[in-house]
C-alpha cells in the first residue's frame, strides 16, 4: 500500500474510531458539544485528505493539506476535552490520541514539502 493509500485508511478509520467511541454515550448537554465537535473534525481530517490527492494544482493541495493538519490538531484538542471530562475510558482515549498525535506530524511534514511559494 503507498503512502496515500495507507493515510486515507489511517485517516478515515480515526473518523470511524472517534464515532464509534462517542455514539453510544447516553446524551448530555456537554457531551453533545463536545461529539458535535469532535466528530466534525476527526471526518474533515479524512475528507480534506482525499481531497488533497483530488487537488487540481499544487496551490490547492497546499491548502488543503493546511485544512487537514489543523483539523486534526483540533481532533487532537477534543480528545485532550473529552480524556479530561472522562467521557470514555482513558485507554480509548489515549490510543486515539496516539494515532490522531502521528496523523498530526505526519502531514505537518508533508505540508513543510508542499511551500506555498512554489505553488502553481
Amino acid at each position: 500500500m503507498g503512502y496515500n493509500q495507507e493515510f486515507r485508511k489511517r485517516t478515515k478509520d480515526l473518523a470511524i474510531a472517534v464515532i464509534t467511541s462517542l455514539a453510544p454515550l447516553k446524551y448530555t448537554d456537554d457531551l453533545s458539544i463536545a461529539r458535535k465537535q469532535i466528530i466534525r473534525s476527526a471526518t474533515s481530517v479524512a475528507a480534506n485528505y482525499r481531497a488533497v490527492g483530488r487537488a487540481r494544482s499544487k496551490r490547492e493541495r497546499f491548502a488543503k493539506m493546511c485544512i487537514v493538519v489543523e483539523e486534526a490538531d483540533e481532533t487532537l484538542f477534543w480528545l485532550e476535552m473529552i480524556e479530561t471530562m472522562e467521557y470514555i475510558p482513558k485507554e480509548k482515549v489515549k490510543v486515539l490520541m496516539k494515532e490522531t498525535g502521528e496523523i498530526v506530524k505526519v502531514m505537518s511534514s508533508y505540508r513543510k514539502k508542499l511551500t506555498p511559494n512554489t505553488q502553481s
